[in-house]
Protein backbone atom coordinates (compact mmCIF):
# COMPACT_ATOMS: atom_id res chain seq x y z
CA UNK A 1 0.00 0.00 0.00
CA UNK A 2 1.22 3.48 -0.91
CA UNK A 3 1.78 5.91 1.96
CA UNK A 4 0.11 9.30 1.43
CA UNK A 5 1.50 12.15 3.50
CA UNK A 6 -0.71 15.25 3.82
CA UNK A 7 0.97 18.34 5.20
CA UNK A 8 0.78 22.15 5.03
CA UNK A 9 2.10 23.81 1.89
CA UNK A 10 5.72 25.03 2.17
CA UNK A 11 7.65 27.58 0.10
CA UNK A 12 9.88 24.82 -1.34
CA UNK A 13 6.76 23.18 -2.82
CA UNK A 14 6.34 26.04 -5.31
CA UNK A 15 7.43 24.20 -8.50
CA UNK A 16 5.27 21.11 -7.87
CA UNK A 17 2.36 23.17 -6.53
CA UNK A 18 2.49 25.48 -9.56
CA UNK A 19 2.44 22.51 -11.95
CA UNK A 20 -0.64 21.05 -10.23
CA UNK A 21 -2.30 24.49 -10.00
CA UNK A 22 -1.74 24.97 -13.73
CA UNK A 23 -3.29 21.58 -14.52
CA UNK A 24 -6.26 22.45 -12.29
CA UNK A 25 -6.80 25.71 -14.17
CA UNK A 26 -6.64 23.91 -17.53
CA UNK A 27 -9.19 21.35 -16.29
CA UNK A 28 -11.60 24.15 -15.37
CA UNK A 29 -10.74 26.10 -18.54
CA UNK A 30 -9.56 29.14 -16.59
CA UNK A 31 -6.96 31.75 -17.42
CA UNK A 32 -5.91 34.05 -14.61
CA UNK A 33 -4.73 37.64 -14.84
CA UNK A 34 -1.01 38.21 -14.47
CA UNK A 35 0.13 38.05 -10.87
CA UNK A 36 -2.86 36.12 -9.49
CA UNK A 37 -0.95 32.87 -9.07
CA UNK A 38 1.95 34.65 -7.37
CA UNK A 39 -0.47 36.47 -5.06
CA UNK A 40 -2.32 33.25 -4.25
CA UNK A 41 0.86 31.36 -3.40
CA UNK A 42 1.94 34.12 -1.00
CA UNK A 43 -1.52 34.18 0.64
CA UNK A 44 -1.38 30.40 1.08
CA UNK A 45 1.95 30.72 2.89
CA UNK A 46 0.62 33.49 5.13
CA UNK A 47 -2.70 31.91 6.12
CA UNK A 48 -4.55 35.04 7.22
CA UNK A 49 -7.07 34.42 4.44
CA UNK A 50 -6.33 31.20 2.56
CA UNK A 51 -4.70 27.96 3.67
CA UNK A 52 -3.36 24.92 1.85
CA UNK A 53 -2.32 21.32 2.23
CA UNK A 54 -0.41 19.22 -0.23
CA UNK A 55 -0.31 15.45 -0.55
CA UNK A 56 2.99 13.64 -1.06
CA UNK A 57 3.78 10.16 -2.26
CA UNK A 58 7.42 9.08 -2.17
CA UNK A 59 8.52 12.70 -1.68
CA UNK A 60 6.57 13.99 -4.69
CA UNK A 61 3.70 16.46 -4.35
CA UNK A 62 0.72 14.83 -6.11
CA UNK A 63 -2.26 16.82 -4.83
CA UNK A 64 -3.34 20.13 -3.38
CA UNK A 65 -6.26 21.61 -1.50
CA UNK A 66 -6.95 25.28 -0.76
CA UNK A 67 -9.47 26.37 1.84
CA UNK A 68 -10.50 29.40 3.85
CA UNK A 69 -12.60 30.32 6.84
CA UNK A 70 -15.22 33.04 6.65
CA UNK A 71 -18.04 34.57 8.65
CA UNK A 72 -21.58 33.44 8.06
CA UNK A 73 -24.92 35.12 8.54
CA UNK A 74 -26.39 31.80 9.73
CA UNK A 75 -24.08 31.16 12.68
CA UNK A 76 -21.86 33.11 15.06
CA UNK A 77 -19.01 30.74 14.21
CA UNK A 78 -16.97 30.84 11.04
CA UNK A 79 -17.40 28.21 8.33
CA UNK A 80 -14.83 26.60 6.05
CA UNK A 81 -14.95 26.80 2.26
CA UNK A 82 -12.89 24.16 0.47
CA UNK A 83 -12.14 26.22 -2.63
CA UNK A 84 -9.76 24.11 -4.74
CA UNK A 85 -8.92 20.41 -4.78
CA UNK A 86 -6.71 18.78 -7.38
CA UNK A 87 -4.96 15.42 -7.63
CA UNK A 88 -2.51 14.41 -10.35
CA UNK A 89 -4.50 12.44 -12.96
CA UNK A 90 -2.17 9.41 -12.92
CA UNK A 91 -2.95 8.59 -9.27
CA UNK A 92 -6.63 9.49 -8.98
CA UNK A 93 -8.77 6.91 -7.25
CA UNK A 94 -5.95 5.98 -4.88
CA UNK A 95 -7.14 7.88 -1.82
CA UNK A 96 -5.27 11.18 -2.19
CA UNK A 97 -8.38 13.33 -2.68
CA UNK A 98 -10.07 11.77 0.33
CA UNK A 99 -7.00 12.35 2.51
CA UNK A 100 -6.87 16.01 1.46
CA UNK A 101 -10.56 16.53 2.28
CA UNK A 102 -10.12 14.77 5.62
CA UNK A 103 -7.24 17.16 6.40
CA UNK A 104 -9.54 20.11 5.75
CA UNK A 105 -12.21 18.50 7.97
CA UNK A 106 -9.62 18.19 10.75
CA UNK A 107 -8.49 21.80 10.26
CA UNK A 108 -12.11 22.96 10.45
CA UNK A 109 -12.64 21.00 13.66
CA UNK A 110 -9.46 22.44 15.19
CA UNK A 111 -10.07 26.07 14.18
CA UNK A 112 -11.05 28.25 17.11
CA UNK A 113 -14.29 30.17 16.62
CA UNK A 114 -15.34 27.88 13.76
CA UNK A 115 -18.39 25.67 13.46
CA UNK A 116 -16.65 22.69 11.87
CA UNK A 117 -18.88 23.12 8.81
CA UNK A 118 -17.05 22.53 5.51
CA UNK A 119 -18.58 23.03 2.08
CA UNK A 120 -17.42 23.05 -1.53
CA UNK A 121 -18.66 23.18 -5.12
CA UNK A 122 -17.81 21.26 -8.26
CA UNK A 123 -18.83 21.41 -11.90
CA UNK A 124 -21.64 19.14 -12.99
CA UNK A 125 -19.25 17.69 -15.59
CA UNK A 126 -16.75 16.59 -12.92
CA UNK A 127 -18.32 13.14 -12.52
CA UNK A 128 -15.14 11.40 -11.40
CA UNK A 129 -14.71 13.73 -8.43
CA UNK A 130 -18.38 13.36 -7.56
CA UNK A 131 -17.80 9.67 -6.88
CA UNK A 132 -15.47 10.69 -4.04
CA UNK A 133 -17.66 13.60 -2.92
CA UNK A 134 -20.72 11.34 -2.67
CA UNK A 135 -18.74 9.06 -0.36
CA UNK A 136 -17.05 11.67 1.84
CA UNK A 137 -19.62 14.48 1.78
CA UNK A 138 -23.33 15.11 1.59
CA UNK A 139 -24.92 16.65 -1.51
CA UNK A 140 -26.91 19.74 -0.58
CA UNK A 141 -30.02 21.08 -2.27
CA UNK A 142 -28.33 24.40 -3.04
CA UNK A 143 -28.07 25.75 -6.56
CA UNK A 144 -25.20 28.14 -7.22
CA UNK A 145 -25.63 31.34 -9.23
CA UNK A 146 -22.89 33.74 -10.30
CA UNK A 147 -22.91 37.29 -11.59
CA UNK A 148 -23.02 37.46 -15.40
CA UNK A 149 -19.75 38.35 -17.09
CA UNK A 150 -21.29 41.56 -18.43
CA UNK A 151 -22.02 42.62 -14.84
CA UNK A 152 -25.72 43.09 -15.50
CA UNK A 153 -27.90 42.95 -12.39
CA UNK A 154 -31.05 41.92 -14.18
CA UNK A 155 -33.31 42.99 -16.94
Amino acid sequence: MVEILVRPLERDDRPEWEKLWGEYLVFYEQELAAGVTEDLFERLLSPASHRAFVAEIDGNVVGLVHYLFHDSTWTSDRVCYLEDLYVSPDIRGGGVGGKLIEAVYAAADAESNASGKVYWHTDQKNKRAQVLYDRIGELSDSIRYVRPKDGAAGR
